[in-house]
């Protein structure tokens, strides 16, 4: 499993929403310049977040974005399955659902099962709020 750009980067706006949370609305062009990011850029990924309920956004003097849970009821995992399309460390198609002929004998298969299932138990273990933590105390081991 490989994160994308997107992906990353959609956490890092995350944790820059949390940790800069008053109460108002962030401007989107904040963001960028704290995290040397293209504005353009970010703008699919607030857009996709926004989509989902995960951000609420407002136009105009004194709009920009904030977060619509609490730090605490995000997870990593949540966050990149929304940018990835999922977390599936393999292009096997028994990990997605879908039907594959050699699912009964193949050998892999439990070895697939298993990585996929510890890297989505790890990574919906970390919050945002975890990540606010300094670093030495943010990721569970």
């Amino acid at each position: 499993m490989m994160v994308s750009t997107k992906g990353r980067y959609a956490l890092r706006v995350m944790i820059d929403l949390a940790e800069h949370d008053d109460g108002l609305y962030i401007p989107l062009k904040e963001i960028a310049a704290r995290q040397d990011i293209s504005e353009k850029y970010l703008e699919s990924i607030v857009k996709l977040l926004t989509r989902n309920g995960d951000l609420v956004g407002v136009r105009g003097k004194g709009g920009g974005y904030r977060l619509t849970r609490s730090p605490e009821e995000y997870t990593v995992g949540g966050i990149l399955r929304l940018t990835e399309g999922g977390l599936a460390p393999v292009g096997c198609p028994g990990l997605s659902g879908r039907s594959c002929e050699r699912a009964e004998d193949c050998r892999t298969l439990p070895v697939w099962r298993e990585l996929n299932r510890r890297i989505n138990q790890y990574l919906d273990s970390i919050t945002l709020a975890d990540l606010l933590l300094p670093a030495e105390d943010a990721a569970p081991s």
